[in-house]
């Protein structure tokens, strides 16, 4: 890991340790097993010969800086799912993002869309979390992780309920993804460890990958002709935040990019 990713890391791990006192695992483990109003996440992006989109909710990232600070997570979650949005991603990392399981809740109980809890899931506690905090998936960034603690914490999610999108870079970590077993993964176009973004990663990594699997492009998605030479490479599902975050119409932005999006 670079030196920026070791310090989320360690920061993240300092957030489940206090946590973790302040509500204890045995407090949280029955939330999150009572659980039964999921909604499929990776069901909604399963629907064969159309583009789909994740809309992201962020107020700010380390490489953008501040991007929205004072949006409103249910008007904005609700205008994705007016432009036709499959599902919603929304960053609850504090620290580097600056954002909350509130912005989670909030977006979710504005729209009837799937949600995923984007973060930097490392320990058990925050899959239970994910859950009782109304999470529909959650993401898991194999950079981060060893084999087995993907393994742990898939398996975790999955038996909760919870749907899992595995996160990769680079071929290897895509071989990684396929001996998980990985049904959803999305290929981050952006390095974490330099922020530098290629979209012709998607491309090559989703080479490397089961021919079954459900392939997200994720960052650096800002224009239709992005959208086209991604999908020219066999990837017809996205992530995308900032440009979306940003736009004047978001709605309007993506009903453009789904009606035109696989017609270059």
């Amino acid at each position: 890991m670079s030196d920026f990713l070791q310090k989320i890391v360690a920061h993240k791990q300092q957030e489940i340790a206090a946590a973790s006192v302040q509500t204890p695992l045995a407090a949280l483990e029955p939330l999150a097993r009572a659980r039964r109003d999921y909604r499929g996440f990776a069901a909604a992006l399963s629907i064969p010969h159309c583009l789909r989109f994740i809309a992201e909710i962020k107020r700010a990232s380390p490489s953008k800086g501040e991007i929205a600070m004072g949006l409103d997570p249910a008007r904005l979650a609700r205008t994705y799912e007016a432009g036709g949005a499959a599902a919603l991603s929304v960053l609850t990392e504090r620290a580097f993002f600056r954002g909350a399981p509130a912005d989670l809740q909030a977006a979710r109980a504005a729209t009837t869309l799937p949600v995923l809890r984007k973060d930097f899931i490392l320990a058990p506690y925050q899959v239970y979390e994910s859950a009782a905090m109304g999470a529909d998936a959650i993401l898991l960034i194999v950079r981060i992780l060893t084999d087995d603690e993907l393994r742990t914490l898939h398996t975790l999610a999955r038996e909760l309920g919870l749907d899992v999108l595995v996160e990769i870079h680079t071929e290897a970590e895509a071989e990684r993804a396929n001996r998980l077993g990985a049904r959803l993964v999305g290929i981050n176009n952006r390095d974490l460890a330099h922020f530098d973004t290629d979209l012709e990663r998607a491309r090559r990594v989703a080479a490397a990958l089961h021919p079954d699997t459900i392939v997200v492009a994720a960052s650096g998605i800002a224009n239709l002709d992005d959208i086209h030479r991604t999908v020219a490479a066999g990837v017809t599902r996205f992530l995308v935040g900032e440009s979306l975050v940003r736009a004047p119409d978001a709605t309007a932005l993506l009903r453009s990019w789904i009606t035109a999006g696989g017609t270059p």
